[in-house]
């Protein structure tokens, strides 16, 4: 599959739970910490609307990051992170309703699909102060996605979208992970489970460079 695909793929199973979600379940946590439905949420509109921003965002190359690079900076447990916990839970609580963020991230989303499609993926494009190609950032909205639903707990990941998260967690890790279960290797390999002893042996001495990111 394309990347364009990919993206696709993953934001169309993230957006049809996404659709009926109702106030009871958009207060119920989520493996983010800090953060209910609601929260990831708006979470996820600030990402789209970033990413349509980058699509219209051209630069010259060379990039400094790509699709596996660009994660080492997004490290669990830092200021910055902590940062935009505080953050998004203040901006969520001002909306009186999860229903107008649920429809301003479709919205967006789609057009974001819109602005991909078609794209050529080796250009060059801008985005939070790096330079990537438009098929390295399409690759990192697919795994902002994947996870993020993973997160949510509604409905199942596009089997494209968990891929695409196994490839770039074996590429932060530098060799293929020993799990046969993609889904518990994205909840492990971005620090949403804590690693079973069983796994712990597996993985040798890369255990302990888990999460690769978070």
């Amino acid at each position: 599959m394309e990347t364009h695909e990919v993206l696709d793929a993953a934001y169309r199973a993230l957006l049809e739970p996404l659709s009926g979600l109702d106030e009871t379940t958009a207060w119920r946590p989520t493996r983010c910490t800090g953060w209910v439905v609601r929260d990831l949420v708006l979470h996820l509109l600030g990402d789209a609307r970033r990413a349509l921003v980058a699509l219209h965002t051209p630069a010259d190359g060379p990039a400094d990051v790509d699709a596996v690079s660009y994660w080492n900076a997004w490290r669990p447990g830092t200021a910055d992170a902590d940062d935009e916990r505080r953050h998004v839970r203040l901006a969520a609580s001002a909306w009186p309703s999860t229903a107008p963020l649920v429809e301003q991230y479709a919205e967006t989303a789609h057009a974001v699909l819109d602005a991909a499609r078609g794209r050529s993926p080796h250009e060059h494009v801008r985005t939070q102060g790096h330079v990537l190609t438009t098929g390295s950032l399409l690759s990192t909205l697919v795994v902002e996605a994947t996870v993020h639903q993973l997160d949510l707990g509604l409905g199942e990941v596009s089997a494209a979208g968990s891929a695409e998260v196994r490839r770039v967690l074996d590429g932060l890790l530098g060799h293929p992970a020993p799990f046969a279960d993609t889904v518990r290797y994205a909840l492990v390999g971005t620090g949403r489970e804590p690693l079973r002893d069983d796994e712990r042996a597996l993985l040798g001495a890369s255990a302990d460079r888990l999460p690769l990111f978070g």
